[in-house]
């Protein structure tokens, strides 16, 4: 008798346990280009939560995919055997590769404005959707410096003609009313310090052989000279002026597509450099000026370009000592990533420079003029983003950076009308916003490979058009990630040598992680 409210208990959890789970549903609305988005507002939207993993022996799954999955939790078991047929993949733990050093997105000027136009709620939950444990664990940042084309206009920091001593360089109203704030609440958020990156898209006019911010432009004079020195200069205010509001930065690039200032005449902002020039500059001008600043740490990645740019713009710089010995990394953005074959841009790189690391610092879907501009539920750019981030993996690339984090139903402000897509589109009248299946697509990296996992080496027995990736995490899990970009289901088994073997399925246009404790 004493004993009969245990029943009832247990259905009370069972009941509480299954709203919870059905509150973190997504609210599912197809727009009509092949999937759907999850909308959320200032109240509700869906969240993977914290996720953890189940003992030694089972293993849990995630589920994402065009008929509407959304991270879809799942749970198994491991066998002692073999099922002995069909498809197998292979983690090995003892073929180790490079270490990841985040995910993440960039807070521009359009980011920035589109998130202050949601009331307060909906803008704490947007920013929470990237950076808080509940999130999908977004740790980097990309920080413009000054204006690009996601702004509403054209500026710099320094637009004074002649102030080569830089004595009225001020921060903007983008940084400190938008910029600085939001940032400021992502890191309260996060339970991770957040990696900022700062990039420059140009520096001011007066600086320039064009005298304009846009267009076919390089920095006036030469390498050592005072354009060169003032242009360096530039950053350590930059980091100066954010580091009072506790803002700092862990990497800074040499300049946003230096090839377009000297191959495109751009409709926007641009800086040009040869590899060359940005050799000579990061020797004689950038890394001295870090060097002697009080931001000696802060990491100094070239190129930021498209990678077809590889291997050669790095065996120009970084065969160079004297500038090699100020830079960490090569910076890559993703588009024509068709056009050269991963292993020769990325490959190459790694093999004669294994001591500087790659690290994808730009993405976006919608930037191609055949496909242009926001499509709102696109499972066919959640293929892309994942098959670019899986190929750039198993290449050696430490971390991926999406473009913009927010954006407008156009894609947009852009001043210049470059409208491209983004992982969560704004819609401020009604004061909600999209979660496209590209936020879902990073969401099955960012969330599980936290910073320092370890790539690890994975085979198939069989040739399949699945596309996977293996790493182990610090705290000793296996993650192991698929792509499935055909329109048939595959079966596969799964064997881990240190646990054993388990079967799973991927569905038609899937992206699935499997994660799991080794020991």
């Amino acid at each position: 008798m004493v004993l009969s409210w245990i029943p009832v208990f247990i259905a009370l959890c069972f009941l509480v346990t299954n709203v919870a789970t059905e509150s973190t549903k997504c609210a599912a609305k197809n727009f009509g280009h092949g999937s759907v988005v999850c909308v959320c507002n200032s109240t509700f939207c869906d969240s993977p939560s914290s996720i953890g993993l189940p003992p030694v022996g089972q293993y849990s799954s995630y589920l994402s995919d065009m008929a509407g999955g959304r991270m879809e939790p799942g749970q198994g078991a491991f066998g002692l055997n073999s099922t002995g047929s069909g498809l197998r993949i292979t983690v090995n733990h003892f073929q180790k590769y490079q270490r990841i050093r985040g995910f993440g997105g960039a807070m521009t000027d359009a980011a920035a404005i589109n998130i202050m136009s949601l009331s307060p709620g909906a803008q704490d939950q947007l920013l929470r959707q990237y950076f808080s444990s509940e999130g999908i664990g977004y740790s980097v940042v990309r920080v413009p410096m000054a204006s690009c084309d996601f702004s509403t206009r054209l500026y710099t920091y320094a637009d004074t003609p002649e102030d080569y001593n830089l004595e009225h360089f001020t921060l903007a109203p983008e940084d400190t009313q938008h910029k600085i704030p939001l940032l400021q609440r992502a890191q309260s958020m996060s339970p991770v310090p957040l990696s900022l990156l700062a990039s420059a898209w140009s520096a001011p006019a007066w600086m320039k052989t064009n005298d304009a911010l846009i267009g076919k432009g390089s920095l006036k004079g030469k390498p050592g000279g005072k354009e060169h020195k003032s242009w360096a200069q530039y950053y350590i205010r930059f980091f100066e002026e954010y580091a009072k509001y506790n803002v700092t930065f862990w990497a800074l690039t040499t300049g946003n597509e230096p090839s377009a200032g000297k191959m495109t005449n751009y409709s926007f902002q641009a800086l040009g450099f040869t590899p060359e020039e940005q050799r000579d500059w990061v020797a004689l001008d950038l890394g001295p000026a870090l060097h002697a600043s009080s931001f000696p740490n802060t990491h100094v990645l070239i190129l930021d370009d498209n990678r077809l740019l590889l291997p050669q713009w790095a065996k120009v710089v970084l065969s160079d000592v004297h500038a090699a010995k100020y830079i960490h990394g090569v910076a890559v953005h993703w588009y024509l990533d068709h056009l050269v074959p991963a292993e020769i841009s990325l490959g190459t790189t790694h093999h004669i420079y294994p001591e500087y690391y790659l690290f994808g610092t730009e993405a976006c879907a919608g930037w191609s003029p055949l496909d242009r501009g926001v499509k709102l539920g696109s499972w066919d750019r959640a293929e892309e983003y994942a098959h670019d981030i899986l190929e750039d993996l198993n290449h050696y690339v430490v971390g991926w950076t999406d473009w913009n984090l927010a954006l407008d139903q156009n894609g947009g402000p852009n001043w210049v009308k470059n409208f491209v897509d983004s992982p969560i589109i704004v819609d401020a009248e009604n004061d909600i916003f999209y979660k496209q299946p590209t936020f879902y697509a990073m969401a099955h990296f960012s969330k599980f490979l936290w910073k320092e996992s370890q790539r690890v080496g994975v085979s198939a027995n069989l040739k399949t058009e699945l596309e996977c990736t293996a790493f182990i995490r610090p705290d000793g899990a296996v993650v192991l990630i698929i792509l499935n970009r055909s329109s048939s289901e595959v079966r596969f088994e799964v064997w881990d040598p240190d646990v054993g073997y388990f079967t799973s399925t991927a569905p038609a246009h899937s992206l699935l992680t499997l994660a799991w404790n080794s020991h």
